[in-house]
């Protein structure tokens, strides 16, 4: 192996566990709701809002850092972005009242906005053209498993200690993930694409930058319109996970386990049932190789598994937890493979599992391929910026699914008891993945003429480009003899 070949290796790795942060934030609240409540004496449905304030403060920040990503050098302000989120984290850790508690996630969110444009901006020059879906679906992957880790860091330390120690944890270690940043060589802009090979190969660089003025050429691309439609309806149904370890709380609850149990039960539960994701890959392999032969087989691929993950969730929430036989304790070991020994010895865990695998893979066909259609229908110095923008859609469309939860559920109480509130408010908001998909459909055909055009462009500018370097060459020498 080349040591260029393992500098970009080292420089993708990093940046996908970056990803993993943003999620990882997100992923320590829902087992901690009802624990913060009641220090801090509020309701449990005001900590929906807490975690909507996160994201939207991430989203909306992210759109200020992904114009600094087209214009300026994208490892300092990764480290600058880490920074601000590691003092939001640890300040966290220290809130004494609601209100600075909603405060300090502000914080956090304006440094994780860095994180998901700067770090997506940065990725996509690593990668290859021809691989893309397939290595921009780890950044997806990073993204799942960092909320699963979320839960579980929180689920089993704070069992150990109370609520705030999660998050001096985590603010420690995003501290030591800055020192793996110096050691990543800034990529070139559109150092990956097919149409600039003979520029980078001459040692010149595409030196094209992002400009204000370039912003509504931008919004009204339609591919990119669509992208941003889909992800709202998306994370709708996605954002309303999160409550997915409330759920199981409430189910364990019914059953007659102490809340201790419940809270460590019903994370592993949550990381268990998020298996399904480790197939993004796959998908995302799916995607590059159907996308070489057609430019709509993209989106014709992901409209379809969208589609399918509506009823595997919402039959994952109605099934039942039956005949489960736990230990009572609160040792996370103890409990964690008393659970793994259900799962082969009762039939109804069995299929809960089996159900939750399929619904899970099928979510993670989209992450991989949305992330590929924004890189494929983008001008390179664009991408920062239309994720930014397509984040905060995202973000909005998870927000509106996490506060939606909150929402329904005090309508839905009323007429039903726990469990069957929850299974009830979680599955309507399931629903919102039919006009997602619908977007997929829609956008296939556009997404020919803007993959088109982009290639064109980049051709263009690297023959226009190579063209002046030679001039200007052709000048030098003669000027020298």
């Amino acid at each position: 192996m080349s040591f260029q070949k393992f500098k970009t290796i080292y420089a993708i790795c990093v940046y996908v566990s970056l990803a993993a942060f943003d999620n990882i934030v997100i992923g320590l609240f829902p087992p901690l709701f009802k624990n913060i409540s009641q220090d801090l004496g509020v309701p449990i449905s005001a900590m929906g809002v807490v975690s909507a304030v996160n994201i939207l403060a991430t989203a909306v920040s992210s759109l200020f850092w992904g114009y600094l990503s087209g214009k300026y050098n994208r490892k300092k302000l990764i480290i600058a972005g880490t920074l601000i989120w590691v003092a939001g984290v640890y300040l966290t850790s220290l809130s004494p009242s609601y209100l600075l508690l909603l405060a300090f996630q502000i914080v956090t969110g304006i440094g994780l906005g860095c994180v998901a444009s700067i770090g997506f901006s940065a990725l996509t020059d690593y990668v290859p053209y021809h691989s893309r879906g397939m290595i921009l679906s780890l950044w997806g992957m990073s993204q799942g498993f960092g909320g699963i880790a979320g839960a579980l860091i929180a689920s089993i330390i704070s069992t150990l200690s109370d609520w705030r120690v999660p998050f001096e944890v985590l603010s420690l270690l995003g501290l030591l993930l800055i020192v793996f940043y110096f050691f990543v060589e800034e990529p070139k802009i559109g150092n990956t694409e097919p149409e600039l090979r003979a520029l980078i190969e001459e040692g010149q660089s595409y030196n094209y930058r992002i400009t204000l003025s370039q912003m509504s050429m931008m919004l009204g691309k339609r591919s990119n319109l669509l992208l941003f439609l889909q992800g709202f309806f998306m994370n709708i149904a996605t954002g309303s996970l999160i409550w997915l370890p409330t759920l199981y709380i409430a189910k364990l609850g019914a059953l007659g386990y102490g809340n201790k149990v419940s809270v460590i039960v019903a994370s592993f539960l949550y990381g268990i049932f998020q298996i399904g994701g480790t197939l993004t890959s796959l998908f995302g392999y799916l995607g590059d190789v159907l996308q070489r032969r057609n430019y709509k087989a993209r989106a014709l691929i992901t409209a379809a598994f969208v589609f399918v993950t509506m009823p595997l969730y919402i039959l994952l929430f109605i099934f039942p937890i039956n005949q489960l036989s736990l230990p009572e304790t609160v040792n996370s070991v103890t409990l964690f493979f008393s659970l793994m020994e259900q799962m082969f010895t009762n039939p109804w865990i069995l299929a809960l599992f089996t159900i939750a695998l399929f619904a899970s893979a099928a979510q993670s066909a989209n992450t991989p391929n949305w992330l590929a259609l924004i890189t494929d229908v983008n001008l390179p110095e664009h991408r920062g910026t239309v994720f930014s923008i397509a984040n905060l859609a995202n973000s909005l469309g998870r927000t509106f699914g996490n506060l939606g939860v909150g929402g329904i559920l005090a309508f839905v109480s009323i007429y039903l008891q726990s469990p069957g509130d929850y299974v009830l408010t979680m599955s309507l908001l399931e629903l919102p993945l039919i006009p997602s998909a619908i977007c997929y459909l829609v956008m296939a055909k556009y997404n020919v003429s803007d993959i088109e055009h982009v290639k064109k462009v980049l051709d263009n500018r690297g023959r226009t480009i190579c063209k002046r370097y030679e001039e200007y060459a052709d000048r030098d020498e003669k000027r020298s003899t």
